[in-house]
């Protein structure tokens, strides 16, 4: 399972996406109504490529969010950029790490009838969607230490379960590690919007919980979803184009190499309400 960490920074956009400077102070630029993009240069420089994060806030009020497997018959692996063309989506990222079949997420995994993997196991989040009532959020990342799943599991309809990377209160669980990859991870702010972040460059995921609790991001919590090559971040709207894919990682992959996106089994996509 050489699946924890990746992602790399390609931006093409009708407007250009300026890096801030080395201030944690992020900027946003408007996509569309509840939609905004950044890229910003981290305070710590990563061992390569260019150290910038990219994220897009996502409102869900405006935006649904849509799980897609290659477990759904007739469906196959495809990268990211490939899902999202072929389900008609805004933005695709990886819904996380998954077995060595290719197709079975690593934890609990369920979109409507469809059961990717129907056993929880010991990671302590769990990103929900697509609500069955307003009684909860329209989005959220569930801390199972701080929340009561079985009462939410019945709440809605779409979960795809990974590893925690700050509880309730914000502090980073991970420890530190000389370990380094691209990243993807899934965030909720204070205010309730989603979070999709990449970093091509690597960092330990300590260090880059540290970078993202230290922004103004207003981060609640953060969930990991995947790194190294695998990790994939794929926007496409309003002439504004984000192609971006992971390539370091320790052990597998020393290098910034990588320009093309993997083929993956499970994505998260957004489409407009």
């Amino acid at each position: 399972m050489r699946k924890i960490l990746a992602i790399l920074l390609i931006v093409n956009s009708a407007y250009s996406i300026s890096a801030q400077s080395s201030s944690t102070e992020i900027k946003w630029q408007k996509v569309n109504e509840g939609l905004h993009l950044t890229e910003y240069l981290s305070p710590q420089k990563s061992i390569i490529g260019d150290s910038k994060i990219t994220i897009l806030k996502i409102d869900p009020s405006v935006y649904d969010f849509n799980l897609f497997s290659a477990k759904e018959k007739g469906e196959e692996i495809k990268t990211a950029e490939d899902w999202a063309i072929q389900k008609d989506q805004i933005a695709v990222i990886n819904a996380g790490m998954y077995r060595g079949d290719f197709v079975t997420n690593v934890g609990y995994m369920k979109d409507y009838d469809l059961t990717n993997n129907g056993s929880l196991n010991s990671d302590n989040t769990i990103t929900a969607f697509n609500r069955k009532d307003e009684s909860v959020p329209e989005f959220q990342i569930i801390d199972r230490q701080c929340q009561d799943w079985n009462t939410l599991k019945d709440k809605y309809h779409s979960f795809t379960q990974s590893i925690r990377m700050v509880d309730c209160n914000q502090k980073n669980k991970w420890s530190q590690q000389n370990k380094k990859w691209s990243m993807v991870v899934m965030g909720k702010d204070k205010e309730g919007n989603a979070l999709f972040i990449f970093s091509r460059s690597p960092y330990s995921v300590h260090d880059f919980i540290e970078i993202l609790l230290n922004a103004s991001l207003d981060i609640y919590n953060i969930m990991y979803l995947e790194g190294g090559p695998e990790a994939s971040f794929y926007l496409n709207y309003q002439g504004v184009k984000a192609l971006k894919m992971g390539s370091y990682e320790t052990g597998f992959n020393l290098n910034d190499g990588n320009n093309r996106f993997w083929k993956i089994p499970n994505v998260i996509g957004i489409s407009k309400k």
